[in-house]
């Protein structure tokens, strides 16, 4: 039997990256999949690629939107079992406190604070609904750590995301929905990818710092989110799940 088989898993930012990758993982895993995405073409391209999903143009920050998207979810596949909140940007003019203007810094914030929160808002009565499920919000490991080279409003998104999370993992525990904060570490994704630009020397000092030598494939990510998705993590709730090559454990890397 596959692992997430008749589960019902609603992917935000799953145009890219590893919303995508998450999108096909688990349709190849047995689940019906609502491919969420501000990008509708990207939405539409990921759905045409899986095996059992349909696209769907978001805005997360928009609360109609997200009631929308789930509300259109249900109606096509008969309720939601998985709320994979993965949607997340991180701009340019994100930098240092004494740089990043006002504007900038709400812009983050309405995306990846704001927009977890209107999808566990709308999305957790249909959990509920069902008898429970599962809500896994994507964090990262610098809600964890600090940075020199500071992106100062996406870190205080992802904190408050593993906030929020563990709050509403203790709230719903005993009705049967599971919360977690998925905490990657860097990621090969085009969202990072974007950060180091063209300049080898940009990851060659990021890399120095990493354990393992080298970034996350989107795949190894995912596979924590299938786990966090499936049956096979019943008992985990609340978690600070870390897939960070040992990024946040590390004092001094080797050489």
């Amino acid at each position: 039997m596959k692992r997430l088989e008749d589960k019902v898993c609603v992917i935000t930012g799953a145009g890219g990256g590893m919303g995508r990758e998450a999108a096909l993982f688990f349709c190849e895993e047995g689940a019906r999949v609502c491919v969420a995405d501000v990008d509708g073409d990207a939405a539409e391209k990921t759905a045409s690629d899986a095996a059992e999903a349909f696209a769907l143009q978001v805005d997360v920050a928009d609360s109609a939107s997200v009631e929308r998207m789930y509300a259109e979810t249900a109606s096509r596949y008969g309720g939601v079992d998985v709320l994979y909140n993965n949607a997340g940007i991180s701009p340019a003019d994100d930098g240092s406190i004494l740089e990043t203007e006002p504007d900038a810094w709400q812009r983050v914030q309405d995306v990846n604070t704001k927009g977890v929160y209107l999808c566990c808002k709308h999305g957790i009565p249909h959990l509920l609904e069902r008898g429970g499920g599962s809500v896994i919000n994507v964090a990262s490991f610098v809600a964890l750590v600090g940075a020199a080279t500071s992106q100062i409003s996406y870190t205080a998104s992802k904190g408050a995301v593993l906030a929020l999370s563990r709050e509403l993992a203790v709230q719903f525990a005993r009705q049967g929905v599971r919360v977690n904060a998925l905490c990657p570490g860097p990621v090969e994704t085009p969202l990072l990818l974007r950060i180091f630009g063209d300049d080898p020397a940009a990851y060659e000092r990021r890399r120095v710092h990493l354990p393992m030598g080298r970034l996350a494939k989107p795949r190894e990510i995912v596979n924590a989110a299938l786990f966090l998705a499936s049956d096979e993590s019943s008992y985990v709730n609340g978690a600070t799940f870390l897939v960070d090559g040992g990024l946040t454990a590390a004092y001094v890397t080797p050489t």
